[in-house]
C-alpha cells in the first residue's frame, strides 16, 4: 500500500494521526492517509504566512512560468492521476481522465494572466493608478466530487497573485490532492502550498485563522454557512462556491429521442454528485410521455460498476453517508412519485445505485425542493413556460440551469428569466477558464475563474497622484 503524506514547509511529513480512505467500488481501504492536528494546520499556515513576502515580490511572469512547469508535470503524470482519482471517488476512468485535463488546462490559463497596474484617470491635475495586490494566506477546502477540479480553481489563481495556499480536501477523498502536494513540492518554494488532511474536524479552525487572509470553499450550502460565519471575527475575504438545485427546462419544440440523451448527461454526469447537474427537469405536455420513456430506457441500458472497469458509464456514490441520504431519496420517490426506471440499490459491494427517473411527482417532495446529489432525478410536467419558469425560480439555490429547444431566440428569452449564476442552452458543464462565473440566492458568494476570478484573489490599491 502506498505511503501518502502531508506537506508542509517544502517538506513530507506524517500527520498526527492516520485516517482510512475507502474505495467506493469495493467498500475496502484503499490507502491510509496522514491526519493532521491543530499543531500541524497552524505550522501549516505559519509556514504559509513566512514564504508569502518573498513568493509576492516574484515578477507575475515568474510565478506564471512556474505555473506552466506545474501543468506540464500534472499532465506527464495524468494517467496515474486519472486512476487514483477514480479509485478514491468512483468515477468512471474516462471521467477522471477529462477532470485531469481540464486541470491541466485551468493551470495553463492562469500562467497567461497578468496584473498590471491600470490607470484609470489621467489629466492636468491628476492621475489615478488601480493596482491589484495579494492578500497573502488563502485557505483552500475541497470537496469530494471533483477532488482537483476544485482544488486547481482555488490554487491556480491564487499562486498567480501571489498567495500562498493552505489546501485540505475533503477526508474521503484526500489522495489526489495529497500527491498534487507531491508534484508541487518539486517545482513550487517552500512553504507557498501546503496541504493538511482532517477529519472534517479542523475546518473552523483553517477558516477562522487569524493568519488566513482569505477563505474559498466549495460544499454544501449548510456548511457554507457556517464557514460564513467563522470568518467575521477577522472579515477574511470569501469565496463560497455551493449547492445547487439546478432546473432543466425542455421546451415544446425539440426532438424527444435526440434531447433525451443530452438531458440525461447532465443529470447523470458523475453519479449525479455535481454541483451544476440538471437536478429538476421541466417538459412540456405534448412531449412529457415520450422524453420520460426515453430518459427510463437510457436508465436501464446505463452500465453501472467499479470506474475502473472498461465500459462503465456511471460509478458508484463516493462515500458511505452521500448512499445513505440517496437512499432516503429513493424512499421519497416511492411513497410520491412514479418511478419510471432505476430505483434499487445493486445487490453488491459498493456504494451503487442505479440511475433513476421518477415522474408524476409534486413539487413539494423532498426530491424536488431538496439537492438530491445522487442518480434520482425527478422529471416535472408543465403546459405553460411562464409557469415552467415560475417553478424553476422557486427555490433558495441559484448557482445553474439549462434550456433545450430548437427556437435559440426564444431558448434565450427563457434564459434570461432564470434566476441563477449561470445558464447553458443545448448545452451542459460548457465551462471554460476564461470565463467567470458566480451563484445566485443561497448557492453562493464571489467569481470564479477568468479575469474577474483571479482579482478575487487581490486586494484593489487605488494610487491618487496630485500633478
Amino acid at each position: 500500500m502506498r505511503e501518502f503524506k502531508l506537506l508542509i514547509d517544502g517538506k513530507l511529513v506524517s500527520g498526527a494521526a492516520r485516517l482510512d480512505v475507502i474505495n467506493p467500488a469495493t467498500e475496502e481501504v484503499l490507502a491510509e492517509a496522514p491526519r493532521a492536528d491543530r499543531a500541524q494546520l497552524d505550522e501549516a499556515v505559519a509556514t504559509a504566512k513566512t514564504a508569502f513576502p518573498a513568493w509576492s515580490a516574484k515578477p507575475v511572469r515568474e510565478r506564471g512560468a512556474l505555473l506552466v512547469r506545474l501543468a506540464d508535470a500534472l499532465e506527464a503524470r495524468k494517467d496515474e492521476f486519472a486512476q487514483l482519482l477514480t479509485q478514491e471517488q468512483g468515477k468512471p476512468l474516462s471521467e477522471a481522465h477529462w477532470e485531469i485535463g481540464f486541470t491541466v488546462g485551468i493551470i495553463r490559463y492562469h500562467a497567461t494572466l497578468d496584473l498590471p497596474f491600470e490607470v484609470l484617470k489621467d489629466d492636468a491635475t491628476r492621475k489615478i493608478v488601480r493596482q491589484h495586490t495579494p492578500l497573502g494566506v488563502v485557505a483552500a477546502i475541497v470537496p469530494w466530487n471533483f477532488p482537483m477540479l476544485l482544488l486547481v480553481i482555488k490554487v491556480a489563481p491564487a499562486l498567480l497573485a501571489g498567495d500562498t495556499l493552505v489546501a485540505k480536501p475533503a477526508p474521503t477523498t484526500p489522495l489526489t490532492t495529497l500527491l498534487f502536494g507531491e508534484v508541487c513540492r518539486e517545482i513550487l518554494p517552500a512553504g507557498v502550498f501546503n496541504v493538511i488532511v482532517d477529519q472534517n474536524d479542523l475546518g473552523d479552525a483553517l477558516s477562522s485563522h487569524v493568519d488566513v487572509a482569505k477563505v474559498t470553499f466549495t460544499g454544501s450550502t449548510a456548511t457554507g454557512k457556517k464557514v460564513m460565519g467563522s470568518v467575521t471575527g477577522t472579515l477574511k475575504r470569501l469565496t463560497l462556491e455551493l449547492g445547487g438545485n439546478d432546473a432543466a427546462i425542455v421546451l415544446d419544440d425539440v426532438d424527444p429521442i435526440e434531447v433525451a440523451p443530452k438531458v440525461f448527461g447532465a443529470a447523470m454526469m458523475n453519479a449525479g454528485q455535481i454541483c451544476l447537474g440538471a437536478k429538476r427537469i421541466y417538459v412540456h405536455d405534448s412531449q412529457y410521455d415520450q422524453i420520460c420513456d426515453e430518459l427510463g430506457r437510457l436508465a436501464r441500458e446505463s452500465v453501472v460498476d467499479d470506474g475502473l472497469k472498461q465500459g462503465t458509464q456511471m460509478g458508484p456514490l463516493q462515500n458511505k453517508a452521500q448512499f445513505e441520504k440517496v437512499k432516503g431519496f429513493l424512499e421519497d420517490a416511492r411513497r410520491n412519485g412514479k418511478i419510471v426506471a432505476g430505483g434499487e440499490v445493486l445487490n453488491r459491494k459498493g456504494y451503487f445505485i442505479r440511475p433513476t427517473i421518477v415522474r408524476d411527482i409534486p413539487d413539494d417532495a423532498r426530491l424536488v425542493r431538496e439537492e438530491q446529489f445522487g442518480p434520482v432525478v425527478p422529471v416535472l410536467r408543465y403546459s405553460d413556460v411562464d409557469d415552467a419558469i415560475a417553478r424553476a425560480n422557486d427555490s433558495e439555490y441559484g448557482l445553474g440551469g439549462t434550456v433545450w429547444a430548437k427556437d435559440l431566440d426564444r431558448a434565450f428569452r427563457v434564459a434570461a428569466r432564470i434566476d441563477s449564476g449561470i445558464v447553458w442552452i443545448n448545452t451542459f458543464l460548457d465551462v471554460s477558464p476564461d470565463v467567470s462565473f458566480g451563484a445566485a440566492k443561497q448557492s453562493g458568494i464571489g467569481t470564479q475563474l477568468g479575469p474577474e476570478g483571479l482579482e478575487e484573489f487581490t486586494q484593489i490599491k487605488i494610487i491618487t497622484i496630485a500633478k
